[in-house]
């Protein structure tokens, strides 16, 4: 396939949503020179954002509120956005009438000819992808970011060059495409694999279905990075034919491997173990950051970038937006965006990166996950809890009463539930005493208060900077 496939072909666009990947899509398929049918359950005004985005494109069509059979029959391609299931029945629909379905991910990987560096786990995928496209950068690979955090994916198609290097970080919906086409880069990491989307997936065993596609279609001279600390990630490499990298906070003797020993992070290029960075060198906070550069490392490593090149880029990084995100310091109180912490053990994460008192803003929109845990560490970490509402609010207040000692059943950690982001600040702000930390990091989803998680963490944000 070439990009002049889609001249004058009339696409459907299967969910145009508010993250911006929909918008992305449309954007691209109208460049060249498609008829687009947008079609979205949600109504227009559901969808004012997005929409003021593509005003004033041509050759747009919007079904929205509802969805038309004949868009799904009558058209020469679908392209579904990720939260659209492979199982709803307009997607079933086209397939029935031999109308392909594709993602953006899917076309991406067949249109693109350059080397990819996949990356996918549940949580530290930004951040891994981000630093590893910082080191491609130091070392002059001219590298592409495609998929990060925000980050559009069919018009990045546009700024490849011969020599770029692709780095794409993959959610399991985008990989569950990349099954469908039977496709994988070239290099794959895995971070992790905990618990999420299970409003989405029926089980964590067909959520890690998706999440085993960025590998199982590689071939003998690709490479997988596997976090060797993770169980499932451990049994389910061995269905891997490329070449495996771990690592892992403890010491790899043999094999390629990228570990932590002591306060180092250690390379072993599977004849010598060479020191990589000292962790005190490291700018960014938590355990999990230390997984993230790890990972980052070893996918540097096996493209070919000097261990000197890997550490100087390391220790000239200071994170992401939006993931423990420090963001003012005010009357001796430090204010972290965390807010795309979306899930339970992502916010428990978070609470281990301080040893300071921490006023902590969590809770919102449930994903059908366990907050049993997630209690426990609000009760030994937090000294006070302000929730934004929603139905994961109600579970996490449910996990830390019955994490309360025998003798204080009845009480509970002193807590506020908000409908909005500037009191919860405000209230917060009022709670912190000098030496505090104020961290947002909510565990739960963002739907019904915020547009999406970065909507969310941009208005903390903003009100951390109106504080006076």
């Amino acid at each position: 396939m070439d990009l002049t496939f889609f001249k004058n072909k009339r696409v459907t666009v299967f969910g145009l949503g508010l993250q911006g990947g929909g918008v992305g899509t449309v954007k691209f398929l109208v460049k060249q020179g498609a008829r687009v049918i947008v079609t979205d359950i949600k109504a227009k005004e559901q969808l004012v954002p997005s929409l003021e985005a593509l005003k004033g494109l041509k050759g747009v069509e919007f079904v929205l509120g509802q969805h038309h059979r004949e868009d799904f029959i009558k058209v020469d391609m679908v392209v579904k956005t990720p939260p659209v299931p492979w199982n709803n029945e307009y997607v079933k629909l086209a397939l029935a009438h031999n109308i392909p379905v594709e993602m953006d991910s899917s076309l991406f990987f067949k249109f693109c000819k350059n080397p990819i560096i996949g990356v996918t786990g549940t949580k530290g995928k930004t951040t891994t992808a981000t630093l590893i496209y910082e080191i491609l950068k130091l070392a002059g690979k001219n590298p592409v970011k495609v998929g990060i955090g925000q980050a559009s994916v069919l018009d990045r198609l546009e700024l490849l060059k011969k020599d770029s290097v692709v780095v794409f970080e993959l959610s399991s919906w985008r990989l569950s495409a990349l099954g469908k086409a039977q496709m994988s880069p070239h290099i794959a990491v895995i971070k992790n694999i905990l618990p999420d989307h299970l409003n989405y997936y029926r089980t964590i065993d067909d959520y890690l279905t998706d999440k085993e596609n960025i590998f199982l279609y590689q071939k003998p001279k690709d490479f997988l990075i596997i976090n060797e600390d993770d169980e499932r990630l451990r049994e389910s490499s061995k269905k891997a034919k490329s070449q495996i990298i771990r690592f892992s906070g403890r010491p790899i003797k043999e094999g390629k491997a990228v570990f932590r020993e002591d306060n180092f992070i250690y390379l072993n290029d599977g004849v010598d173990t060479k020191k990589l960075v000292d962790i005190k060198d490291i700018k960014i906070p938590g355990e999990h950051n230390i997984y993230n550069i790890m990972a980052a490392a070893a996918a540097a490593y096996v493209y070919g970038i000097p261990i000197e090149q890997i550490k100087k880029a390391v220790v000239d990084f200071f994170g992401v937006p939006h993931r423990l995100e420090f963001v003012r310091e005010l009357r001796g109180v430090r204010y972290f965006n965390d807010t795309a912490a979306t899930i339970p053990d992502a916010m428990m994460s978070a609470l281990e990166s301080f040893v300071e008192p921490i006023v902590l803003i969590a809770g919102g929109t449930d994903k059908k996950l366990d907050f049993s845990r997630a209690g426990e560490e609000i009760l030994k970490k937090v000294k006070y809890l302000v929730l934004l509402k929603g139905d994961a609010t109600e579970k996490l207040l449910e996990c830390i009463g019955k994490n309360l000692p025998e003798k204080e059943k009845g009480q509970s950690i002193e807590f506020e539930v908000v409908d909005s982001m500037q009191r919860a600040v405000e209230l917060a702000s009022q709670k912190a005493e000098e030496g505090d930390v104020v961290l947002l990091s909510p565990g739960a989803a963002s739907f019904g208060l915020f547009l999406n998680e970065f909507d969310r963490g941009d208005k903390f944000r903003e009100a951390v900077n109106t504080i006076e």
